[in-house]
């Protein structure tokens, strides 16, 4: 399976020490038997809150393939280093799969309003039917 981690590391710390632990996430995901697509510091950015009472934070995204039991070795990884203060891993799915699941229910909501559609005309005509005035011309 393919996934994104972002992680977000103390502002405090010098680029040796964000290198290390970049070294180690992606040693953890190499050992595990994944690969890793794509891996980037941003850089050092304000957060949209305080973490922590840190104000900015130091951003690293990894995109990479690997089993699912990797996700939870990282996670714990993330989890006990007091140098990350925010991480989210997140499952990517192929774009062919999400376009057709896109377009399974744009068909099935099309199908919906049809059905309803013929069904509210049919209920008009018998509502018609049923109430119709009798025709006193005749008697």
């Amino acid at each position: 399976m393919s996934y994104e981690c972002t992680f977000i590391c103390s502002p405090e710390l010098d680029s040796t020490k964000v290198e290390e632990i970049v070294a180690k996430v992606s040693n953890l995901i190499e050992t595990a038997g994944g690969t890793i697509k794509n891996l980037q510091q941003l850089g050092k950015k304000k957060l949209a809150y305080n973490i922590n009472k840190f104000r900015e934070g130091i951003y690293v995204y990894v995109d990479f393939e690997a089993k699912g039991s990797t996700i939870l070795s990282l996670e714990n990884f993330f989890k006990v280093n007091d140098d990350v203060i925010r991480f989210l891993t997140i499952k990517v799915e192929a774009k062919k799969k999400v376009i057709k699941k896109q377009k399974k229910v744009i068909e099935e909501k099309k199908e919906s309003v049809e059905t309803t559609g013929e069904e509210e005309h049919k209920e008009a005509i018998e509502n018609a039917e049923s109430t119709s005035v009798p025709d006193t011309a005749t008697k």
